[in-house]
């Protein structure tokens, strides 16, 4: 039988071997709080990709005049791959904004576009009669202001709302609120951001 010298020794406490490697979870803005929110990105998905850059973000975020106060809890801004009929979402500190289809213009419900008509307008986005509903011929600059001015304050105010409601398990005031906030700021940056990134 070969013998050979063992290179580490397990400790032993209290008769048991305890393990070598640490077993903790590996730090992420899942499971801790960072004291900033962090920005990351996913892989879009097949057929999808990102309009965003991560300074996009970053850039409005320095526009919003009460961030400091917004983002407490906020722990994360993920650009998040492709979900289906979905701009973008939150969840317990983590606010989402989805890739955009390849091909850019969409064809909506009437609601949504009677609901989004006036901020399509200001876009200049062009929206015609189409197969679904009104077909919105988005192109990269419009859908990424779309993206940054109306998803992501739109999750903003979810955020917001789970940050301000007093049982924190319950779906606070919802899409109503998380709208009105989102047109609400929308407005209070329109001209910065004009000037940012140069659709004025």
């Amino acid at each position: 039988m070969t013998r050979f010298n063992r290179r580490t020794t397990p400790k032993v406490t209290g008769g048991r071997v305890q393990k070598k490697n640490r077993h903790a979870p590996t730090p992420t803005y899942w499971n801790t709080h960072p004291k900033v929110p962090v920005i990351d990105k996913e892989r879009p998905g097949r057929g999808y990709r990102h309009l965003l850059r991560k300074n996009d973000v970053v850039e409005v975020i320095g526009m919003i005049p009460d961030w400091d106060e917004l983002a407490i809890g906020l722990d994360a801004v993920l650009l998040a791959k492709a979900e289906f009929d979905c701009d973008g979402w939150h969840h317990r500190g983590v606010i989402g904004i989805c890739a955009w289809e390849r091909d850019l213009w969409r064809d909506v419900s009437h609601w949504f576009y009677e609901d989004h008509e006036e901020l399509l307008s200001r876009l200049g986005v062009e929206c015609e009669p189409g197969d679904y509903g009104m077909l919105c011929k988005f192109t990269e600059e419009t859908a990424r202001a779309y993206q940054l001015l109306h998803v992501f304050l739109h999750e903003l105010g979810h955020h917001r709302d789970r940050m301000t409601t007093k049982h924190k398990l319950s779906s606070g005031r919802g899409e109503g609120y998380a709208e009105e906030f989102a047109f609400e700021y929308e407005s209070v940056v329109w001209e910065r951001y004009l000037r940012a990134f140069d659709m004025g």
